[in-house]
Formats: structure tokens, sequence, C-alpha cells
């Protein structure tokens, strides 16, 4: 009965104009703010982590406030995509340095899409799919399986597929040795038997492996790529060029090295405009627990 109130929810916003939805989802976003103080404190506690005292306690309010609207926003555009077609996406959507897959398609090598929650994200996906390829995108199973297909099903409207993160390295191996894409985000929360330990704005945290593994073994290309925007209307997704992974006679040191690269990437895009990343996320429990303490 719930998810088809939330059906009819969704039915009526998107007949309604887009300014009134913005508006509708910026408002639960700041009462969100106010009303979680859990995820609040937080997304203040991962800032005074990463940047302890480079930043002042404006910007981080700021930051804090826009990583709920940003979250809103992503719920928003799961919703819009549903309705949208590929030249809806397009007018909305510019694509940057294409080249990077491209040249990687003339050499008939599969592509492996780093990226992360920043900005758009729910946006870039589909636009990866649309404009440069359909991908399989890893994700992490989710508590309501009527939510899911839901959130699967839109994400799935410009040709994407998706894959359960449990027992999802067999399925990618296939999928890279037949010449798909996939799409794996390097910024979740890791245990301490998984990925590897690179350095993050100078803090030892774990990241996954798998996209070093991948192209290293089966000869593909790690394409970093993020999506962003300047007035929420216009959003401009970024291909960034390949990440080479060197293959030497010593396989862990080679994977080491191409991992680092990833991160070394993603803390430059957060450092360049840190409000677009989504800090209301307990990154660094398995490393520093004691950070979300009290």
């Amino acid at each position: 009965m719930g998810f088809k109130l939330f059906l009819l929810l969704e039915k009526i916003l998107m007949i309604l104009p887009k300014k009134i939805r913005k508006y509708f989802f910026t408002t639960l976003a700041t009462i969100a703010y106010y009303v979680s103080s859990k995820y609040r404190n937080i997304a203040y506690k991962n800032l005074d982590f990463i940047f302890e005292n480079k930043i002042g306690k404006k910007e981080k309010d700021e930051i804090v406030r826009y990583s709920f609207k940003n979250l809103l926003f992503n719920f928003l555009h799961l919703m819009e995509i549903r309705y949208m077609s590929k030249n809806e996406l397009a007018k909305k959507v510019t694509v940057k340095n294409i080249e990077a897959v491209q040249r990687v398609h003339v050499q008939k090598r599969s592509v492996i899409y780093v990226t992360s929650h920043y900005s758009a994200w729910e946006l870039g996906g589909s636009a990866i799919g649309a404009f440069a390829e359909p991908i399989a995108a890893v994700y992490r199973k989710m508590k309501n399986p009527t939510y899911q297909e839901w959130v699967l099903d839109s994400r799935s409207k410009f040709g994407n597929s998706s894959l359960e993160k449990s027992n999802v390295i067999k399925p990618l191996i296939k999928l890279v040795k037949n010449g798909g894409a996939c799409g794996i985000l390097i910024d979740t929360a890791m245990n301490q038997r998984e990925g590897l330990e690179v350095d993050f704005f100078g803090k030892k945290i774990r990241q996954t492996s798998t996209p070093a593994y991948l192209a290293r073994k089966y000869n593909a290309a790690i394409i970093p790529v993020t999506i962003k925007t300047d007035d929420e209307e216009n959003y401009e997704l970024i291909f960034f060029d390949e990440i080479a992974v060197e293959k030497t006679d010593n396989e862990q040191e080679d994977i080491q090295k191409a991992t680092q690269l990833q991160a070394d990437w993603l803390t430059k895009i957060i450092t360049d405009n840190p409000k677009f990343w989504f800090w209301v996320h307990r990154r660094f429990k398995s490393e520093y627990p004691q950070i979300y303490k009290n």
C-alpha cells in the first residue's frame, strides 16, 4: 500500500512543472537536515576528519546542508529519468572528453568506469549508458526489495544493467572478457578484509582493488568519470584519460599503484569542489571507527 502511494506521488509530481518538483525536494532536504541529527553529525565528523582546520564553520555548514539537498536531487533524478527521452537527457547533459572512451573502443578493449557518489551520480550513470555505452553497474543490495526494483528500473532506462555486489567478481570477469563495460564506485566503506590500503587526503583507508585487478588481468581500460553542475539544471559529464595499469613481474605492486592513482583522482575532484561529495555516510567506519562515536 505504501509503495502504491509513492507511485501515485511520483505521477503527481511528474505532472507538475519542474520548478515545483525541485522546490518540493529542496524542502524535503531542508527538513531532513534539521530532523536527522545523526546523519548531520556524520557529515560534520567526516569534514573535520578530512579537512581538520583547513575550512571554516561557515563553509562546513554550507557543505553539510548541500549534502542533504544533493541526495534528494539524486532521488529526483531517478524519478525524472523514468520519464525522460534520450533527446531530453542530451539537452540536460553535455559530454566532455568522450575521446578518452573512443580511443579504448578503437583498441577493442573493455572499459571499467570508476566513479563516486559525487554531484548528480544517478544522472551521470544514465548519461554514460546513453552517450558512451551501456554499463553493468555494481550496487549494494537494498533493504527494501520493492524500492530496489524501482531504482534499478530507472537505472536501466538507457540500456544499463546492474550487478549486486556480493559474489560479483565472476560476473565482472565474464563481462570484461566478452567486451562489456562496467561501472564501479570507489568511495564506499570497506571492511578490513576488502580492498587495498591507499592514501586518501593523507589518511590510510581501504579502497576496492577490483578495477585495477580486472584491467591488468584482461587488458581493460580504467576510465574515471564524474558529473558536475553550476546551476543544477545543466550538467557536464566528464570522462578522464585512462589510468594505465602497469604489467610488471610484481602483480601486487602494479595493482597497488593503479588503485592509488584512482584515490588520487578522487581526492582532486573532491578538493576542487567538496560540496558535491556525499558526506552523509560513514565512509571511514572500518579504519577509524572512533570518529563516529557519540
